[in-house]
């Protein structure tokens, strides 16, 4: 019996299907990492309040123009860190549609950052940064800020007793790519675990107290935008020493409209 091919109709249905399929996966996961940040943005919060109302109070008690002025600056700086990671939460949240422009990578790290900070300082993981350049590389930010956060909390999760969170930036001008780089000094994955580490519904670890990770699609679905941008992520890891997943993104030259100033280890990717 003589099979058909299905109608080009038929193909293109399937096809948006597809696609909206995989956009309502990744909004998933962005609402998802929004989740894993809520415990740790709240405490920011009362933190930023506890600020704004005790140098309120100190300011209705002393009337010298002096202690006045101080109370003044440091509710106006609670008040613009609040504003910060209300803005950086808004912009994730939302995403940014599927439109690509250059965007410095420097910017668009301490974009992400700002929405860790918090978290990273609860579960004692220190954070060190290593900017030594600003290159540019043309991205949907969004999609790139949403790699970049499930990277940091895979990293903070795969240190549970606290640790340190090196991020960096560079670029390879003969390679004609930037890298970022997210190296952990967490427990570290096997040989045989990097070998599937990309898969779809493949994971190393169970979902938290809060129910996030777990599922095996965070992976899966960074190596798809990075790949979208005709970009390539790696992983290099030694168990007991630590993980680093590196990024890297065609650069493209600086433009007036981009956004921002301008133990061996086993490899993947």
């Amino acid at each position: 019996m003589t099979e058909h091919p299905a109608p080009q109709s038929e193909v293109e249905a399937l096809r948006q299907e597809v696609a909206n399929l995989r956009h309502k996966l990744m909004q998933s996961q962005r609402l998802s990492t929004v989740g894993a940040l809520a415990s740790s943005v709240t405490h920011e919060f009362n933190n930023i309040l506890t600020t704004v109302i005790n140098y309120a109070k100190m300011g209705l008690r002393h009337k010298d123009p002096a202690s006045r002025d101080k109370s003044f600056d440091k509710i106006l700086a609670a008040g613009q860190r609040a504003a910060k990671i209300t803005t950086g939460m808004l912009s994730y949240a939302r995403g940014r549609g599927d439109r690509r422009e250059p965007y410095d990578l420097v910017t668009l790290v301490q974009e992400v950052l700002v929405l860790v900070e918090k978290d990273l300082q609860m579960h004692r993981a220190k954070l060190e940064t290593n900017f030594s350049e600003h290159p540019q590389a043309e991205i949907n930010a969004g999609q790139i800020q949403q790699v970049l956060l499930n990277l940091i909390i895979n990293a903070r999760q795969a240190m549970p007793n606290g640790g340190r969170l090196l991020i960096s930036v560079t670029s390879n001008r003969e390679s004609g790519f930037a890298e970022i780089g997210v190296r952990d000094s967490g427990c570290g994955i096997t040989p045989e675990q990097l070998k599937k580490i990309f898969d779809p519904f493949y994971s190393t670890k169970q979902a938290d107290e809060n129910g996030q990770g777990g599922s095996g699609l965070g992976l899966a679905l960074c190596r798809e935008v990075i790949e979208a941008h005709h970009g390539r992520i790696r992983v290099e890891s030694t168990v007991g020493v630590g993980t680093q997943f590196t990024l890297k993104l065609p650069l493209v030259a600086a433009t007036a409209g981009s956004i921002g100033p301008t133990k061996p280890m086993q490899k993947v990717g």
